[in-house]
């Protein structure tokens, strides 16, 4: 494996030398993207250095920034690469985004140019979309920090923030990929369902991907069938790289075909109730495999093979900790830009605000949920996500969040019809009465972010409930 341990950040002279050491090194006829048609490592090249004069014309330099607005699609990845390769910055603005949230995103980061769709794209349940795009100069600004990738977080709980990493601590992820146990390796595919604007489709799809030599298979649509079809495909081994939410979609294909070439699904996101897990690997017969990971940070640790749900092992380099019931991580520097709280990065500690406990003997790490998931109810501790957990073990039940507004209230978005009343008396038989909510609301799609994960924001879940 080549020595990356001289790695430079962009807006140096060499700057740019990690995407063609780390990305873009290898044979020219290795499959990079299959879309369906193949893309090769060779045009994959060629369209990078045509993205980069397309850059340069519109007044982009080394040491500037790049905010790119575009949906999945080689458009997004050449231009993303191209960036990089120029020495400049990529700010991430996931397309979903409304104009308001894009407009201050950019008066707030103040790119040189900004890259969009010339048109308005549709792309309905497509994963994956052809698109031309407008690049538009904005300012003549260098980057504000020597970051090679800022994102903004999933904003789950709240606000986004706003997140850099460099290009070593990129490169670092990439290469602590390769020593994990069980991710797909050179000849094999990855059917990638989460978007590459956010860290698990950016790095453990689409990076590591191209460093490795797997190939990167996008299905035609977001449903169970098409990615069947995308597994079906080919003979080489595939693993489906995705959210809890494409579970459910996998899960809902009535009589899955023989899949031999199927090696197993990894998820990221939140965590998976056991009957969730154990459902989709008797459907399909392969391990459902847990990664644990932050915006900030990447992936932290992961149980690829299922053997220690729902606890997970630390990712190699990764050191965690548990400070009087959070998580910590450790961090050489704080991954904030901007204004954010200083509690959250000291001393080369990052706070994850997630509760877990680390195994003194094993050194595995248990999640317990988000640490303001633990409320005070007539002065008895009650651990929401035990309530969450408990409701998703329900019959008819296919997720739930459980908020405490003055009370807890339970949001329910079912897959068959269920009276909540009923829901109610199966629920006194599992929960104390201080732990169950008071309210149980059905909604018929429980919002969720851009990343698909679940929304926990009492305002928008209230404005969602009909």
């Amino acid at each position: 494996m080549t020595n990356h341990g001289t790695v430079v950040v962009p807006g140096t002279t060499q700057g740019a030398q990690w995407v063609d050491d780390v990305l873009l090194a290898g044979p020219a006829t290795d499959i990079c993207f299959r879309l369906p048609e193949p893309v090769d490592r060779a045009e994959l090249r060629r369209l990078v250095r045509d993205r980069q004069s397309e850059l340069r014309d519109a007044g982009f330099r080394a040491g500037g920034a790049a905010a790119l607005r575009l949906p999945p699609s080689l458009a997004f990845v050449t231009h993303l690469l191209a960036v990089w390769r120029s020495g400049g910055q990529a700010i991430l603005l996931d397309h979903r985004l409304t104009d308001y949230e894009v407009r201050r995103a950019i008066e707030r980061l103040v790119p040189q140019v900004v890259v969009s769709p010339e048109r308005p794209v549709r792309s309905g349940l497509r994963t994956f979309v052809e698109v031309h795009t407008d690049v538009a100069s904005y300012s003549g600004h260098p980057a504000g920090t020597a970051h090679a990738v800022v994102q903004l977080s999933s904003g789950s709980t709240g606000p986004s923030k706003v997140i850099g990493r460099t290009a070593e601590d990129l490169v670092e992820e990439v290469l602590r990929y390769t020593r994990i146990d069980g991710v797909p390796v050179r000849g094999e595919r990855l059917i990638l369902l989460p978007s590459m604007v956010h860290v698990l489709g950016l790095v453990g799809g689409l990076l590591y991907g191209l460093h490795a030599g797997v190939e990167l298979v996008p299905p035609a649509r977001l449903t169970g069938d098409a990615i069947v079809q995308a597994i079906a495909a080919g003979t080489s081994p595939a693993t489906v790289l995705g959210v809890p939410f494409h579970i459910g979609l996998l899960a809902s294909v009535q009589e899955p075909p023989k899949l031999p070439q199927f090696k197993r699904m990894t998820t990221g996101g939140e965590l998976v109730p056991a009957a969730v897990s154990q459902s989709f690997e008797d459907k399909y017969g392969v391990p459902l495999g847990n990664m644990y990971g932050m915006t900030e940070v990447g992936v932290i640790g992961t149980d690829l093979y299922g053997e220690h749900r729902p606890a997970i092992r630390p990712a190699p380099g990764i050191e965690v900790r548990a400070v009087d019931g959070e998580l910590h991580v450790q961090r050489p520097e704080s991954p904030y830009l901007g204004l954010s709280d200083p509690a959250r990065w000291s001393d080369g500690w990052l706070r994850t605000r997630d509760a877990g406990l680390v195994d003194p003997d094993t050194g595995l790490v248990s999640i317990k949920g988000r640490l303001d998931s633990q409320v005070s109810v007539g002065g008895l501790k009650v651990d929401l996500t035990e309530v969450e957990y408990t409701l998703g073990t329900l019959r008819g039940v296919e997720a739930a969040v459980v908020v405490f507004d003055g009370a807890i209230t339970a949001y329910l978005q079912l897959n068959r019809p269920r009276e909540a009343a009923h829901l109610e008396a199966e629920l006194a038989q599992l929960l104390a009465s201080y732990k169950r909510p008071r309210t149980l609301r059905i909604l018929a799609q429980l919002p969720r972010t851009t990343t698909g994960k679940l929304v926990r924001d009492v305002t928008v879940l209230r404005k969602a409930t009909p």
